[in-house]
């Protein structure tokens, strides 16, 4: 990323709040698992993470955030929202809703700012990964600094393996 015109949506948003972070950048391919991209930058995917936007049984949206090996546990969602049940919402909808692409959806700059929850295992990791805002690019942050700036909450969020 060398001028302001590289930088995403995301990273404008981390500049202005002086949260610093390291993005990294990738050939985008649609048929990459986020495994496969975490081989890409050289990280962990435990340490790379995802973001899954659902809708509750009263019609509130929610966002979580979980490494991209993982699966959400839509039981463990439900109880960290205080829903009775949560669902994925339609890929279609993704857009019109968060401003985001399926595959470059960021937890950070969605056009409104839904209750967002975060895997508790990525406070044991001195950084995380989440996409920058757009396809082919990540943020690397403390998730320190991604639970302030999101207000997120940690939670078990994983089916059990």
């Amino acid at each position: 990323m060398k001028n302001n015109n590289d930088k995403t949506n995301v990273m404008r948003i981390l500049d202005s709040k002086k949260i610093s972070y390291t993005a990294h950048t990738y050939e985008p391919d649609a048929t990459m698992t986020g495994e496969q991209i975490a081989g890409l930058l050289g990280e962990d995917p435990a340490r790379v993470f995802k973001t899954l936007v659902t809708r509750g049984k009263s019609g509130a949206y929610y966002v979580f955030v979980i490494p991209v090996g993982g699966e959400l546990d839509l039981k463990k969602a439900a109880k960290a929202s205080g829903e009775k049940a949560i669902a994925m919402i339609h890929q279609k909808e993704l857009l019109p809703l968060t401003g985001y692409v399926h595959g470059g959806c960021s937890p950070i700059g969605m056009k409104k700012a839904f209750p967002t929850f975060l895997h508790e295992t990525a406070k044991a990791y001195e950084t995380v990964c989440v996409s920058a805002g757009k396809v082919g690019a990540q943020i690397e942050l403390a998730p320190g600094d991604l639970i302030r700036i999101t207000g997120c909450a940690a939670a078990d969020l994983l089916v059990s393996s």
